[in-house]
C-alpha cells in the first residue's frame, strides 16, 4: 500500500489532512477479519452466507480489500495503511470461503446497505467482485437495477473491472452502466520487466463506445494489506499481519479511499460530483481509453481547490 499511495498521490502528506474521518464505506465480499489494523473501523457486520452474528473471513479478500481501503497500519508503523484510514466500514458477507456466491446474497446486501445508509451514514459502496456471465437474464437485470437504485439514492458505487482481459469488451458486467464507477488495475511505471502485470489481465471496454470503460485504474499488482490469517502473539505483536493479493480488485478500495476523502473535505458533494473530480483528475497513461478509461487514480489532484 506504500506503492499504491505514492503512485495514485495519496501519502499522508500529499493529502493531509484528509483521512475520511466521517465517512463510512460498505464492503460486499467474503466477509471481515477484526484484524489489529482495522479494529476501529467496523461499525456493523452482516453475513449474507452463513448468517453468523461475528465478524469473520474464512477467505481472506475482503478483509484485505477493506486493509487497501482503511487500514491504519498499526502493524506496519503506518506503512501499508489504506487511502482512508479513518473511514468507518460496513460489512457484508456476500462470498463463501472460495470467493464464490450467489446473486441473491449480492442482491440482499445492496438492499442492505440501501435500507441502513443513514441509519450508518454510508455513502461509498465497494464491490471487488468481477462477473462476465449471469446465466438467468432476469438475475442479471435485477441485480444491476440494485446498482443503479444506490446510485441514484445518492451512493458512490465502485467496482471492478475484472481479471478476464486483455480482450476488448472484457470489462465485467457490473461496469458497463453509467450508474457505476468501474476500476481497473495498472501499475503505471512501477515495474518494467514482469509480464505479470495486472494491466495485462485488467478487463477492458469496447473500443468506440459511447461510455469510456473502464472509469479509472489504480495499481493492482502484489499489493500488501491487512492478512485475515493473522495471529496475536502470546507477549504482544502480530504474526503474518499482512499479505499480498493483486488484481482490479485491489484497485476498486483506492477509488473508495480517494471518494472517502474527497466527501471529508467536501461533505455537501453529489456522488455524480464526486465521481466528476476523479475522472477530471486523473493522470493520462498515453494507453487506450478501453484500457485506462480517464486514467490512473490522483487523488492530490482531486483534492485540490
Amino acid at each position: 500500500m506504500n506503492r499504491v499511495k505514492r503512485v495514485i498521490h495519496a501519502a499522508p502528506a500529499q493529502v493531509f489532512p484528509y483521512t475520511g474521518a466521517g465517512v463510512t464505506a460498505a464492503i460486499l465480499d467474503t466477509g471481515f477479519a477484526m484484524h489489529p489494523d482495522l479494529e476501529r473501523s467496523l461499525v456493523c457486520f452482516k453475513d449474507f452466507c452463513g448468517g453468523q452474528s461475528m465478524p469473520y473471513d474464512d477467505c481472506g479478500h475482503g478483509t484485505h480489500v477493506a486493509g487497501c481501503l482503511c487500514g491504519n497500519g498499526i502493524c506496519s508503523g503506518g506503512l501499508y495503511s489504506g487511502v482512508a484510514p479513518h473511514c468507518r466500514i460496513v460489512a457484508g458477507k456476500v462470498l463463501d470461503e472460495k470467493g464464490d456466491g450467489a446473486i441473491e446474497d449480492m442482491i440482499a446486501g445492496i438492499r442492505y446497505v440501501l435500507d441502513n445508509r443513514r441509519l450508518y451514514q454510508t455513502r461509498i459502496l465497494n464491490i471487488s467482485v468481477g462477473i462476465n456471465q449471469i446465466e438467468e437474464k432476469a438475475a442479471q437485470e435485477e441485480l444491476l437495477s440494485w446498482l443503479e437504485e444506490a446510485w441514484e439514492a445518492g451512493i458512490f458505487v465502485v467496482v471492478a473491472a475484472g481479471n478476464k482481459g486483455p480482450k476488448s469488451g472484457s470489462l465485467s458486467l457490473l461496469g458497463r452502466g453509467p450508474y457505476v464507477v468501474a476500476v481497473g488495475c495498472h501499475d503505471g511505471k512501477s515495474f518494467s520487466d514482469r509480464c505479470d502485470l495486472c494491466e495485462n489481465y485488467s478487463g477492458r471496454g469496447t473500443a468506440g463506445a459511447a461510455i469510456r470503460k473502464p472509469d479509472l485504474v489504480a495499481p493492482g499488482t502484489d499489493i500488501i494489506s491487512c492478512h485475515a490469517g493473522f495471529r496475536k502473539k502470546r507477549i504482544g505483536g502480530v504474526l503474518n499481519p499482512y499479505t499480498a493479493k493483486s488484481g482490479s480488485s485491489m484497485a476498486v478500495p483506492a477509488v473508495c479511499g480517494a471518494a472517502a476523502l474527497l466527501w471529508e473535505k467536501y461533505p455537501l458533494l453529489s456522488n455524480s460530483q464526486i465521481k466528476r473530480r476523479l475522472l477530471g483528475s486523473a493522470q493520462d497513461l498515453g494507453e487506450a481509453p478501453e484500457k485506462q478509461g480517464w486514467g490512473m487514480l490522483n487523488v492530490a489532484a482531486a483534492l485540490a481547490d
